[in-house]
Formats: structure tokens, C-alpha cells, sequence
């Protein structure tokens, strides 16, 4: 692992016997702690040649052995009219290349996993599709981070970039609430970097990521995360019992603030009373 950690860093070739008894031996790589493996193949993805690193993994077979969920992207076809690039390894490769040096733990592990879900749901219907390729991507990416042994913040994040890569194909229809709380996800540059990444490297359209970075920049905190109008302790005097209903009406009035609908608490409650006598 440090040879091509090394090698692809200095853009070095490693030395023909090496590279011969590195893939004889790939299987021998459990011996190695897992953190140690996490640590290498981290390094590899934050250094500035991440997709150099990558490919060297996969020809001296020890991809297959460290990852082989990702080993498993190649030779899995993708719909030429969102991915010209090629297949599901070509395409991470080339989102690879685009990992700044020095870029979080998170943001890399996330563009490497985007798309792990993609080969176990792959089908071909009127055309190929991979549904719920990201809910099956979190849960293997979950599992990935189990087994090297990531810290339950990272873990947190990374499995938040792989279930939300997709969202953004609804940010231009997305109702004005719903934008907000996309917008509340932590760490929410770095769902943008990816999507951007993303996006150049399969058709190159950038206009949904433009969309919501202006969006995202141009909306104040203050708005996205507003002091709440109508809290549980009003509806609770107002006459209202905890229960099932007690979040789906609360949710009701943040909404409505965040669409600007309403602006007093007042205003709030008579939404809530209307909205329950129409149940």
C-alpha cells in the first residue's frame, strides 16, 4: 500500500519485481491492522493523485482485496446519455483526478463511495438504470467504514455525502423549505464539491451545481435555521396532546416559515388549527 501511496504521489514507476511480488502477495494484506489499511488508502485519496493511486490498486490486485465493493465498478455499464465517460470505475477514476490535495478525510471517502451502490442494483429496463443505487450505496458504505474503522463523525459524513449525491438533480423543483433543509446538511460545501466533481466527470452540466452553491450563498443563515415561530410548547397551550400528529403539525409551520407563508406565531397557530379541522 505505501509503494503505490509513494508511487503515485512522486510519480514514480514501481520497479518491475516489486510490482510483481506486490501482486502475489496482495492477499497477505490482512495482516496489516485496519486503521493502518484506512490511514495508507486515505492518504492516497488527499494527496493530489488519488486516481493514480487507484489504478495502480486495481492492476496489482490489491483493490480487490482492501475494497472490493469498488473493485466491483468495473465493467459496469452506465447510460451513455448521463455517463459518455464509460463505466462506473472509469467514471470514479475520472472524479478521482478532481480531488483537490489536501481535501477533508470525508469529502475523498465520499467521492470514492458516491456511487458503491451502483453495481449490486444495476439493470437494464428502457435503458439502465441503478434504482436506490444510493440508499444501497449508504449501507455498504456503512459497513466500509465499519470495517476500517472510521470514527463515528466521519462515518456520519461520509454516509451523508453518498445518500444525498443525488438529491440535486431536484434542487431546481425543490419547494422553498425543502431547499433550506437540504441546505442544514453539515458540511453542506462539501455535498456541493462532490457534486460538482460529480458532474465533470460523467455529461458536464454544471447548472444544478451552480443553482445551489448561488442559492446556498446568497441565503443567510438566519433564513435557513430560523428561530421557530410555533414551538411544542405552544401547541401544547394551545390545546394540543403530544403525540404522532404533534411533529407532522409542528413541521406544518416550519415549512411555512421557511416559504415565507407566515411570519408571527399567531399566524402560525391559526395555520395549524386550519390544517387540523381539515383532517
Amino acid at each position: 500500500l505505501r509503494a503505490v501511496r509513494f508511487a503515485a504521489r512522486f510519480e514514480f514507476v514501481i520497479e518491475r519485481e516489486t510490482f510483481a511480488a506486490i501482486r502475489v502477495l496482495a492477499s497477505e494484506i490482512g495482516q496489516v491492522s485496519r486503521e493502518r489499511m484506512r490511514d495508507e488508502l486515505t492518504r492516497m485519496l488527499t494527496e493530489g493523485r488519488a486516481a493514480a493511486a487507484f489504478e495502480m490498486l486495481e492492476k496489482n490486485g490489491l483493490l480487490e482485496q482492501v475494497l472490493p465493493e469498488v473493485a466491483a465498478m468495473r465493467g459496469v455499464a452506465q447510460p451513455p446519455e448521463w455517463h459518455p465517460e464509460g463505466d462506473v470505475w472509469v467514471h470514479t477514476l475520472l472524479l478521482l483526478e478532481k480531488l483537490p490535495p489536501g481535501c477533508s478525510t470525508t469529502l475523498a471517502w465520499g467521492a470514492l463511495l458516491h456511487d458503491v451502490g451502483k453495481p449490486p442494483t444495476y439493470m437494464v429496463a428502457d435503458r439502465i438504470r441503478f434504482n436506490g443505487h444510493a440508499e444501497v450505496g449508504t449501507r455498504m458504505a456503512a459497513a466500509i467504514c465499519r470495517r476500517l474503522r472510521f470514527s463515528n463523525e466521519e462515518t456520519e459524513q461520509i454516509l451523508s455525502l453518498v445518500t444525498n449525491h443525488m438529491r440535486f438533480g431536484d434542487v431546481g423543483k425543490m419547494k422553498e423549505s425543502t431547499l433550506k433543509r437540504f441546505f442544514r446538511l453539515p458540511k453542506f460545501p462539501e455535498h456541493l464539491a462532490l457534486r460538482r466533481m460529480d458532474s465533470r466527470a460523467s455529461h458536464g452540466d454544471l447548472s444544478l451545481y451552480d443553482f445551489a452553491r448561488e442559492r446556498f450563498e446568497a441565503t443567510p443563515q438566519e433564513e435557513v435555521r430560523p428561530e421557530l415561530l410555533v414551538t411544542g410548547r405552544d401547541l401544547i397551550e394551545a390545546g394540543y396532546m403530544p403525540g404522532p400528529r404533534f411533529k407532522e403539525l409542528l413541521a406544518v409551520a416550519e415549512d411555512a416559515q421557511l416559504e415565507g407563508r407566515i411570519h408571527t406565531r399567531e399566524e402560525g397557530l391559526a395555520l395549524i388549527r386550519q390544517v387540523g379541522e381539515s383532517v
